[in-house]
């Protein structure tokens, strides 16, 4: 517990640092939010206007639509938020630039995660947060559900961009490669999953888990199951646990870069 309490310190001091850093220049920070902010909802307004005019898809109707985006975008949100070094991993892998953290006393992994934020990445939690209170206005049980399948939802995308970017370790330069792992999942996160079958499905709750970021959450939040509830648990805790031993599996493989690097 007393080294649980000490990494939340940790965290809490670089999600400082970074807010500082990026309200240094507030203008460009709040036009970066506010500009994702407006992305989503164009997004979440073309769906509405899809179901305006069908109003049902393979069960689901605009009520699950909503809470699909709005568990996605809040998700991804928090992750790119609070551990924004999880999409540049393979970058630095590439350059040479674990060389700082690894000197460092810290965990790693942890310090390189939380070594950056993306300054849009709130504007997508603000969404996610405003779109379920205002338009779906859960009841006290399934807006504490929603908080915490936000939770799961940035574990996956933290864990899962961190197995992407680590095939830097066996394959080079694989920073677009991780990248487009990344896109992948969120694009495949957008739709309703009950519209794929076979094959397709199959993947989508295996190698791109975009089923266990909004689908199962959705499914729960319109009729808690708990066997579905342990299974999404069993998976965050799996691929997380996953994460972890590949990183540092890849990690024996590092050689230190050609740069000298400081950090500011």
């Amino acid at each position: 517990m007393e080294r649980a309490g000490v990494y939340a310190r940790f965290i809490g001091a670089y999600i400082a640092a970074n807010l500082q850093g990026a309200l240094e220049y507030r203008l460009s920070f709040v036009s970066q939010v506010m500009a994702m902010l407006i992305n989503d909802v164009v997004w979440l307004i073309f769906w509405l206007a899809y179901f305006s005019t069908f109003p049902l898809v393979a069960g689901w109707g605009r009520t699950e639509i909503i809470t699909l985006w709005a568990v996605l975008a809040t998700s991804y949100g928090l992750a790119d938020t609070l551990f924004g070094g999880t999409f540049r991993l393979a970058g630095m892998i590439t350059r040479g630039e674990l060389d700082v953290f690894l000197a460092l006393p810290k965990p790693a992994l942890l310090h390189m995660l939380v070594s950056r934020m993306n300054l849009t990445a709130p504007g997508d939690m603000l969404f996610g947060v405003i779109v379920y209170g205002f338009l779906v206005r859960p009841g006290l049980g399934n807006a504490a559900l929603f908080g915490l399948f936000t939770l799961t939802g940035a574990v996956i995308f933290v864990s899962f961009g961190v197995l992407t970017q680590s095939l830097a370790f066996w394959l080079g330069s694989a920073e677009g490669l991780g990248q487009q792992f990344v896109q992948a999942l969120i694009t495949f996160s957008t739709y309703p999953t009950v519209i794929f079958r076979g094959a397709v499905k199959a993947m989508l709750f295996t190698v791109i888990p975009a089923g266990f970021v909004g689908y199962v959450p959705v499914q729960l939040l319109r009729a808690f199951s708990w066997p579905m509830f342990g299974g999404l648990a069993l998976f965050v805790t799996g691929i997380a646990i996953a994460a972890v031993i590949v990183f540092h599996r890849g990690l024996r493989r590092y050689e230190s870069g050609n740069l000298v690097l400081v950090r500011e």
